[in-house]
């Protein structure tokens, strides 16, 4: 590899596939380059496995390139079928103006200056007849049938719907369309979205007459090849509102060992040399290597403070038994506590379980603890008898603790 920009994507384990490697090599020793990284706005924030993107959007910055961020707010409408196995919910245009709102947040921090565009300028503009004679001619449907996304769906006799079947034309005009604006000739995302990618450079090349790349990077998977990003409370989201950054923190601080090297090259910035030294640590010192790689994620999306207050929330929480302030919280009214509430019921609402009977099965196995101490039966009801200065702490296991805060 001759561009530096490569050089880091296959140290760090990023490069996956590419449409001209080499070409794309010489291209990028030889100048600055423009790519971009379309993010559909189904949610108002992205999870953890938007970070391989983005991480690729902030090295492509870092190495002296132009980074652009599409927010996709007609594909977004349509549907991607893409590893979907049923067909999107329709949203409405103030739904989505929303979630492109919130997600707009996570790019202010990792990336200085990007090109913020949304494809709706566009798409919302088309001619359809014009669009069809222009560049419907240069999909078949003999290329889409081929798609994995396609196949599974038609194999499970599970609807695809025009709309959807239409989704990856309109991303491959997307690429077309920016290359013409802004002269982007990268596009990159994630392994799964190869088929809608190489429609889009082949489009370009065919109606633009220009040369240009995709790349893909894998999908951010655990060692066990589940894909990374969900837990008992949920997907973890990337915005604060969403997940606090204390579960964010946590999350990472508690992976599996053997995933804490490939999450330290994706998606932190250490240096490799620094890293390479937490890869050979062994036995109980690789909990140093933990709380180093939650760090300096967590300090990524949310910031140099934020990062440290998780750490020593999760210090005090774990090192020093206290009830840290911190910990993720529900607010209850008091007089709904005099009443009494279920055990099982107030694990779910803290979000330590997915539903109550998640909750049963957690205190049944003698995994849960109000205060520190065991619960033994499901049918026990949480009253003020349980407050300690105004708060209940509750623990579902030795890593995942929640506050009950009340108010008059």
């Amino acid at each position: 590899m001759k561009s530096e920009f490569l050089k880091i994507m296959q140290e760090r384990g990023f490069l996956h596939q590419c449409t001209d490697l080499d070409g794309l090599d010489r291209q990028m020793a030889a100048g600055n380059m423009t790519g971009y990284c379309g993010f559909d706005a189904t949610a108002p924030s992205l999870h953890v496995g938007s970070l391989m993107p983005i991480m690729m959007l902030y090295w492509l910055q870092e190495t002296g390139h132009k980074p652009i961020v599409l927010m996709g707010g007609a594909t977004t409408k349509i549907g991607d079928p893409t590893d979907k196995t049923e067909t999107r919910k329709m949203l409405s245009d103030e739904t989505i103006a929303e979630n492109i709102a919130g997600i707009r947040k996570i790019f202010e921090k990792y990336l200085k200056n990007p090109i913020m565009v949304n494809n709706i300028d566009w798409l919302g503009k088309l001619n359809y007849l014009d669009f069809l004679s222009d560049f419907g001619r240069h999909f078949t449907i003999n290329r889409m049938m081929t798609f994995d996304s396609v196949k599974l769906r038609l194999e499970r006799e599970q609807p695809l719907t025009f709309l959807e079947f239409n989704y990856m034309i309109m991303q491959g005009y997307d690429f077309y369309e920016l290359n013409k604006r802004y002269s982007c000739a990268i596009q990159f995302g994630g392994s799964d979205q190869w088929g809608n990618m190489v429609n889009g450079v082949e489009l370009t090349r065919r109606v633009a007459q220009k040369e240009v790349f995709a790349m893909t990077c894998p999908l951010l998977t655990k060692h066990d090849g589940e894909k990374m990003g969900k837990s008992v409370s949920g997907a973890v989201w990337l915005n604060a509102d969403m997940r606090s950054p204390y579960e964010f923190y946590q999350y990472f601080r508690n992976v599996d060992d053997k995933d804490i090297s490939k999450l330290l090259r994706l998606l932190t910035v250490m240096p490799i040399a620094e890293i390479e030294k937490l890869e050979k640590l062994k036995g109980s010192e690789v909990n140093e290597a933990k709380k180093t790689l939650a760090f300096e994620i967590t300090k990524l999306c949310h910031g140099q403070k934020i990062a440290e207050d998780a750490a020593e929330t999760a210090r005090k929480t774990f090192e020093d038994g206290e009830s840290a302030e911190g910990l993720p919280s529900i607010t209850i009214p008091i007089a709904k506590l005099k009443e009494g509430i279920p055990a099982f019921v107030l694990f779910k609402d803290a979000g330590l379980a997915t539903s109550g009977g998640e909750a049963k099965r957690l205190i049944a196995g003698g995994g849960a603890k109000i205060n520190d101490q065991k619960i033994d039966s499901d049918t026990r009801m949480i009253t003020t008898a349980d407050l300690h200065d105004q708060k209940i702490k509750l623990s579902a296991g030795k890593k995942k603790h929640a506050l009950v805060i009340v108010t008059e």
